[in-house]
């Protein structure tokens, strides 16, 4: 009578480091790719260890304790071992990723509060009692995976696959203000690190005309700017949505300041305090391009692309009533 096989004993890595999707400005078309939403949050590995669960950042960081759900739900999961490869995220009302929220929830930047409210959304199984699974291709990861969280288990739940037609799930999930998608090939083992390309990410950018005004003035470079302070349109009036800092050369930095204090007023145009910021009248307008808004009606990821005089460009952004 032959032995039953020995049970897999590949040892468990203390520590993975994420596969990281390039950059790029199309999604990449074959049926030997798979396309999913690109979700905004913390980017975590959830080790389920003997006597321990850690739940590491991309940086390296056990943040167990800081994601009580996340660590509570994914014992419910019945391994003895795993790791598992997702985004820590808090959802809108709208079920949409929110990093913003998410940010909120763990007490701001550099804050130190609990998350209660963040889920973890699986896209990947890399070790299962004692198999490490990197070596084999994703689509096979992914069925071990659809087997382990077989449906939304409380703080956990799968990152949906959404066909092979990467350009049309773009174009939707654009539409629906979400950040991108992200492609990965099917027949890939797990590559730690962004070589070879077989995770691909493309982002979605929205652009608008926004009023500048204000700006704050440059600590490293005294006769430039840091910061431009920005307004959109509503109801007749002018409504604060944040500021942008990027974008610029020193040489456009030190024109936009020499512009802007021609136009300095001791008015504020908008209902905002902001330390050290000086408030122009609302003549310019400046060209941006950002991901997304935030729950409090602000630019996400703004960068500037040009500025021209309100009047030359009439088509200012304009926020509903209702909004």
């Amino acid at each position: 009578m032959s032995k039953p096989p020995n049970p897999p004993n590949d040892p468990m890595p203390r520590r993975i480091e994420p596969c990281s999707p390039v950059l790029e400005k199309k999604p990449p078309e074959g049926a030997q790719w798979v396309h999913e939403i690109k979700w905004d949050g913390y980017r975590i590995h959830v080790h389920v260890e003997p006597g321990a669960i850690r739940i590491l950042t991309s940086g390296g960081h056990d943040w167990a304790r800081r994601f009580p759900s996340i660590s509570e739900a994914v014992k419910q999961l019945g391994a003895r071992t795993l790791i598992l490869d997702g985004e820590a995220v808090v959802l809108d009302k709208q079920g949409r990723s929110d990093f913003s929220l998410l940010q909120q929830a763990l007490g701001g930047k550099g804050g130190t509060r609990n998350a209660g409210a963040a889920q973890l959304v699986a896209f990947d199984l890399l070790y299962l009692d004692g198999q490490d699974l990197r070596r084999r291709p994703l689509a096979e990861r992914r069925r071990m995976l659809e087997a382990l969280v077989q449906d939304k288990n409380g703080a956990i739940f799968l990152s949906e696959w959404l066909g092979t037609d990467g350009g049309t799930l773009f174009r939707i999930a654009c539409e629906h203000g979400l950040e991108g998608i992200v492609s990965k090939k099917l027949d890939a083992p797990y590559h730690s690190g962004d070589k070879p390309r077989v995770w691909v990410k493309v982002k979605c950018e929205q652009r608008g005309n926004f009023i500048i005004v204000g700006f704050e003035r440059s600590t490293a470079l005294p006769s430039h700017i840091s910061r431009l302070m920005l307004a959109a349109r509503k109801e007749g009036g002018l409504v604060y949505v944040g500021s942008v800092g990027t974008g610029w050369s020193d040489k456009e930095s030190l024109a936009l300041r020499e512009l802007l204090e021609m136009v300095e007023t001791g008015e504020k145009p908008v209902a905002v305090s902001r330390k050290g910021a000086v408030f122009v009248e609302p003549r310019f307008s400046a060209a941006i391009t950002f991901r997304a808004w935030t729950e409090d009606k602000k630019l996400r990821h703004p960068s500037w692309k040009g500025i021209a005089a309100v009047e030359d460009c009439p088509e200012v952004y304009e926020i509903a009533a209702e909004s």
